[in-house]
This record gives structure tokens, C-alpha cells and sequence, in this order.
């Protein structure tokens, strides 16, 4: 019935140059966020913040989408324009966060697996009238002594399988986001090991549940050593792995990766992607961004809470949203960092 919605809706989600904003922060992300640049924790700031962020010039050159919260989708601007509007004014698909978070999985201490299928076909209904065109379900994979586990991993590919499938019979594109963790101190081979166990586990679900390939999109993580490991991988390391990665196990089928930042600092995570484009031209998906903070952290600084800042703020999220379009085509150089925003 949407078949040729929902490949359309995927395709143009990774045209090339173009990414996806992530602004799907749950109240208690934001309110930290907010906490410790002083900003008050109020619903009125969130929207305030968030029109700041949708309402910027000339975005819709840089963001194919932006995946919304479910209390941001009900929200509009000060002057009553619902954000959903605002956004496909600006050539912008709106998308919806579903998963209800990830939760401790039984019997299995450091390892979670995210709930939220309960329900799922009416929301997914509500969201389609709402004006939502694609949606996204984040697993998170920790790496430690031991883990992840068989069961965490398969369990967690199940469930974002059953939602794909879900999302498809509805006519939201999915967005599959199998995250593995960047905490910890493993080294870069093992990050490239639980990277190929879980994207073939995630893989064989989505084939087993009966969804369409062509019908969505991969937010992977990228194979990057952890966080405390002190033998880090240069950029093109980073790269070559991730690339393999994906070759080995992603069909030629899915229209593109938009790859979350997972931590990574605003410059790095622009430069990773930049790499990949540059060292890799033959590839059968389009490499893009969806990242949240490495897209926003700069803007919310400048804003802080205050109207006066909102241009500024916006010109941030314009500069950063530039240079990582720029990464998408493979163009981007260290020196445009220092461009004035």
C-alpha cells in the first residue's frame, strides 16, 4: 500500500549533501542539557529552543529531516505554526521518535534492551496523521567484561525488527539505529567485532520479520576504539574499519547510513564522515549524518535561554549543519572550521 511512499520518503532522506537533524531529546535529555548552561527546565524554554532551531535559515539546504519528540510534534511557534508545518515549509520531512527508551534487559547487569512495542500500530497511525513520514527506534550495545551478550544482541534485533516492519505496514520509513557504545576501554578490533555481530544480528531479523530493505535506514555507529582505551584510532582508521564494516554486512539494497555521532566531538565526528566519502567512492548506500548534539550544542550555547541570542544561534546550527553537508560530499577541510559561523 506504501511501498512507493515509503522508498521515495527513504530516498530523499539520504540525498546527497543532505543529513538528518536528531531534536528527539526526551524531557529528562533536554532538561539536563538545559541544566547546565543555566537555561530554565521548562516546557515554554524546550519549544522556545526548538522553534530557534526550526525556524533557521536556510536549513533545508543541509536536513533532508528532523526526528521530533512526541512533545515536540504537538508543539507550533509563538505565533501558533505548528512545528510540523514550519518544517515542510522548509522542504523538511518531519520525523518521530517511537522507542520508549532502553531498559535494564533481565538477568543480564550493564546490558539494556529498549521497550516501547506496546501499542505500536496506533501510534504509529497517530503519528502518520500528525505528519510524520519517517520514524526512528535506537538499540543501545555496550561493550565491557563479558558483554554484550548473545541474548542482549539478538534481543534488541528483534524488537527493532518487529518495529520496522510495524512502521512499513503504516507508511513511516524506519530509521534502524543499532548503537554500540563508545564507553569503555576497548580497543578498535573488538569495536569492529561487536559492530559485525550486531549489524548481521539486526540484518537476519529485519529479513526474518519481513522488512524491506530498500524501505529504510541504517543509523549506525561508527567503529571507533572506546573512550578510555589510550591507543585511539586515527581518523582513516576510522573510516577503513567502518566502511568494512558496512560492506560486510549492510545490503546494497538500503538507500543510505546516516550515522550518529555517539559522543564524538562536533570536529571529529564531521571529519569521520568526511573521510569515509573522500576514501570511498564506490559504495552502494549514501554515507550521511543524523547527529543531535554534534549538530546542536554549539547553537544551544549561544541561545542560553534568550531571545536576544536566537540569530546567533541560528547561525551556529547553519555553520554546523553546513560543514557536515559538506562531510556528506566528501568536501569538507579542517579550515572551514574556523570560517565565522
Amino acid at each position: 500500500m506504501y511501498e512507493q511512499e515509503l522508498a521515495a520518503t527513504a530516498q530523499a532522506m539520504v540525498a546527497p549533501g543532505k543529513g538528518i537533524l536528531a531534536a528527539d531529546e526526551s524531557y529528562s535529555t533536554a532538561n539536563k542539557r538545559f541544566e547546565k548552561l543555566g537555561i530554565p527546565t521548562t516546557e515554554e524554554m524546550r519549544r522556545a529552543y526548538r522553534e530557534m532551531l526550526f525556524t533557521a535559515p536556510g536549513i533545508g539546504d543541509f536536513f533532508s529531516g528532523v526526528i521530533l519528540f512526541d512533545e515536540t510534534i504537538r508543539q507550533s511557534t509563538k505565533d501558533g505554526t505548528p512545528f510540523t508545518k514550519v518544517l515542510l515549509d522548509a522542504g523538511i520531512i518531519p520525523g518521530i521518535k517511537l522507542d520508549a527508551g532502553a531498559k535494564p534487559l533481565a538477568k543480564a547487569p550493564g546490558e539494556t534492551v529498549t521497550e516501547g512495542l506496546d501499542g505500536l500500530r496506533d501510534r504509529i497511525a497517530e503519528y502518520y496523521q500528525m505528519g510524520a513520514r519517517f520514524v526512528k527506534w535506537r538499540a543501545v550495545i555496550a561493550i565491557g567484561d563479558g558483554i554484550p551478550s548473545n541474548r542482549c544482541i539478538k534481543t534488541n534485533a528483534h524488537a527493532l525488527a518487529r518495529y520496522a516492519v510495524l512502521c512499513q505496514e503504516g507508511g513511516l520509513t524506519p530509521i534502524v539505529e543499532p548503537e554500540v557504545l563508545m564507553d569503555g576501554d576497548h580497543t578498535l578490533e573488538r569495536s569492529y567485532a561487536v559492530h559485525d555481530e550486531v549489524l548481521k544480528a539486526v540484518f537476519d531479523e529485519l529479513y526474518i520479520q519481513g522488512v524491506e530493505t530498500d524501505q529504510m535506514i541504517l543509523k549506525p555507529s561508527m567503529v571507533i576504539p572506546g573512550k578510555k582505551n589510550p591507543q585511539q584510532a586515527s581518523v582513516e582508521d576510522v573510516a577503513q574499519w567502518t566502511v568494512k564494516c558496512l560492506r560486510s554486512r549492510v545490503p546494497a539494497a538500503v538507500p543510505g547510513c546516516a550515522f550518529l555521532s555517539g559522543g564524538q566531538s562536533d570536529e571529529l565526528a564531521t571529519a569521520h564522515l568526511n573521510a569515509m566519502n573522500t576514501l570511498f567512492k564506490d559504495l552502494p548506500w549514501q554515507l550521511t549524518f543524523s547527529y543531535g548534539r554534534a549538530l546542536q550544542q554549539a547553537a544551544m550555547q549561544t541561545w542560553n535561554g534568550q531571545d536576544t541570542n536566537v540569530a546567533a544561534a541560528q547561525k551556529e546550527l547553519y555553520h554546523r549543519a553546513q560543514l557536515n553537508s559538506a562531510a556528506a560530499l566528501g568536501q569538507y577541510q579542517p579550515e572551514m572550521e574556523k570560517v565565522a559561523a
